[in-house]
């Protein structure tokens, strides 16, 4: 039994609604339902009954229902003692985040923080987008730190979860140069000599980007897939043994740009701006939380 079939169990006592608690637990309708329906198989009993509308709770739910909100706010609490006993002394923040952002980002925007707040303590964790959300929602991290696109929302409900701007980035597709300070690779390739992509996996946060810029592109690209990973360093790294072209976050190459080493593929019509976005958990109360959050909100301010 997990405890976040508990979580789904009282939000659906809640709205009376499979939609709406799926949407309010942030999982998919589908999965919200099968997970009610492992934690029914747990218990050995129909818990909710789905032949009136709106669904409502069998004797059997009614009686797990008076449990289980004791049994999770004593679980919860007991937690929050743990979680205390464990932070760093201090200013501290928990903090997660795509390996980009934790690698190229967080290191000087921390330091940044310093003339305000003095020293700030950080535990940073890198990690997909998937499993920070995860990580938020959960309450095993303070602040999520991840890239945004009007196009491809991370799903998160609004009103809990607050969000700022905090910078902002450009997906570029860029290459190798060569002995001319010219790409090695230019788009848009030919069909007789196919340009070798470096590509991130389509699961990724970075690959669904690149899959709408190249969806929305006007002039066709000749790209056959030479290597893929998740991790845009990765990608990097074999952008700079001239194995090819990757759209990369120009957060990442600025350095290389500069030097030479790496120019761009093509032109700016194959950018994708993005936004990077902090995100809490508006129930976290922590002072020193609220009073970085409004520094935070008056510089999102001047990027907007």
């Amino acid at each position: 039994m997990e405890i976040k079939w508990i979580e789904d169990f009282i939000a659906l006592a809640q709205y009376q609604s499979f939609s709406r608690a799926a949407e309010f637990r942030n999982v998919t309708q589908s999965g919200f339902s099968r997970r009610i329906q492992s934690l029914e198989q747990w218990v050995g009993a129909d818990l909710i009954d789905r032949s009136s509308f709106p669904p409502v709770l069998t004797p059997a739910g009614q009686l797990f229902r008076e449990v289980a909100d004791d049994v999770l706010a004593r679980l919860l609490d007991t937690r929050a003692i743990i979680r205390t006993e464990q932070r760093i002394a201090g200013k501290s923040l928990q903090i997660c985040a795509g390996h980009t952002i934790a690698l190229n980002f967080l290191p000087t925007w921390l330091k940044a923080l310093a003339p305000q707040f003095g020293e700030v303590r950080a535990r940073v964790i890198p990690t997909n987008v998937h499993d920070s959300i995860l990580m938020l929602v959960n309450g095993n991290c303070e602040l999520m730190f991840a890239y945004h696109h009007p196009e491809l929302p991370l799903h998160l409900d609004a009103a809990r979860y607050e969000h700022l701007t905090v910078g902002l980035d450009t997906l570029m597709p860029t290459s190798r140069s060569n002995e001319r300070s010219a790409p090695k690779f230019r788009l848009p390739g030919t069909k007789q000599r196919p340009l070798p992509l470096i590509s991130y996996t389509e699961t990724s946060y970075f690959g669904r980007c690149q899959a709408l810029l190249l969806k929305k592109a006007s002039d066709a690209l000749s790209l056959r897939l030479h290597y893929e990973s998740d991790m845009a360093e990765v990608l990097k790294k074999l952008v700079m043994e001239g194995e090819g072209v990757a759209w990369l976050p120009r957060s990442t190459i600025t350095k290389e740009l500069a030097d030479g080493d790496l120019v761009p593929a093509g032109p700016a019509s194959w950018h994708l701006q993005v936004e990077l976005r902090a995100y809490r958990d508006a129930t976290n109360r922590s002072e020193f939380l609220d009073t970085l959050w409004h520094h935070l909100r008056a510089g999102s301010a001047t990027l907007e």
